[in-house]
């Protein structure tokens, strides 16, 4: 037996989320490799999974978290073997597979790889699925030409989960670094402590431009809010730059003009971390555990216990956390 949070559904399709005693016969038959689960983390799609939200969750009972790392236990897989210490993001687990809230998981393989060997597993979880997305952004802006002499890189959601980690690694590579935050006031401290040189209030790039170019100031762009910030952003591009677009916390629409694609070439490019194929994954777990210091991920994450999981799933949902939730899965 081992404790799990499992999210369930009442007669009456009321969705709820109890912490509870599993057996291992209840893990997943089809999967290749079962893991002592140390740490997991929340995420916005965990929340959604917690409550029942997004409808993400087709069956019931289910065991939510989209990530988690551990150390294999049981491997019917050669790539793995017991002992070796491995991370899983993406792939629906935690959807449509039961996932990481679990102090035993049993996945697939293909969706797991190794854990960087400067890497501990809870700062792993500190990154996640968040991080990785982060990394894979600017890899993609990298190969598309982006240097620190490029010119400022513009961060939207600054203090969320991708924008904190994006700011970190940025910094540290040598970028100068603009965040964008909803209360300067507040959060300036935080961002500047992290690498942020620049701050720019939300509110003005949450306005429509009747300009179709505005001035050219950007050199790259982690952008986590499309919606009209993300089409003002798309105007102030310098020349042959990129935005890698990797969420949609302000608006999933693009209300945009085509003329910034046209007469300063620049690109969009969208980052799907669920299903990034496996050698990317592994160049960005492997850059991340070069070029994010540590010590900022003390500065970004939080731990809690497994048993405060489905408050935070709710927290998260209501817009009240702030940088990363690392789960010490163990301390149930």
């Amino acid at each position: 037996m081992f404790k799990a949070i499992i999210v369930n559904k009442a007669e009456d399709d009321t969705i709820y989320a109890n912490l509870s005693d599993v057996k291992d016969s209840q893990l997943p038959e089809e999967g290749d490799v079962t893991i002592e689960v140390h740490y997991s983390d929340v995420n916005f799609k965990d929340g959604l999974c917690l409550s029942g939200k997004g409808r993400l969750v087709r069956e019931y009972p289910h065991i939510p978290g989209i990530d988690f790392s551990g150390i294999v236990l049981e491997s019917k897989d050669a790539r793995f073997k017991p002992g070796d210490k491995v991370i899983n993001t993406g792939w629906r687990v935690g959807e449509v597979w039961f996932g990481g809230y679990s102090q035993k998981a049993k996945v697939k393989a293909d969706w797991l790889v190794p854990l960087p060997e400067s890497m501990s597993l809870k700062n792993s979880m500190a990154i996640g699925t968040a991080g990785l997305s982060a990394m894979l952004g600017i890899i993609e802006l990298e190969d598309n030409g982006m240097k620190p002499d490029s010119g400022p890189v513009l961060v939207t959601g600054a203090t969320g989960g991708v924008g904190s980690i994006a700011v970190a690694v940025l910094a540290f590579l040598g970028y100068e670094v603009a965040c964008v935050t909803g209360n300067v006031n507040k959060n300036t401290p935080f961002l500047k402590d992290i690498g942020a040189t620049k701050i720019i209030e939300r509110k003005s790039l949450a306005e429509p431009s009747n300009k179709t170019l505005e001035s050219a100031v950007w050199g790259g762009c982690i952008d986590t809010v499309g919606g009209i910030m993300l089409a003002r952003i798309l105007s102030q591009m310098k020349h042959e730059t990129a935005v890698a677009a990797i969420g949609n916390a302000g608006d999933s629409s693009l209300p945009a003009s085509v003329i910034p694609f046209l007469l300063r070439g620049i690109k969009l490019i969208g980052i799907d971390s669920a299903s990034k194929e496996t050698p990317k994954r592994i160049r960005a777990w492997e850059r991340l555990s070069s070029d994010l210091p540590p010590h900022m991920l003390d500065l970004i994450s939080t731990e809690i216990t497994l048993s405060e999981v489905i408050q935070a799933g709710k927290d998260i949902l209501a817009g009240n956390t702030f940088g990363r939730l690392v789960v010490n899965v163990k301390d149930a």
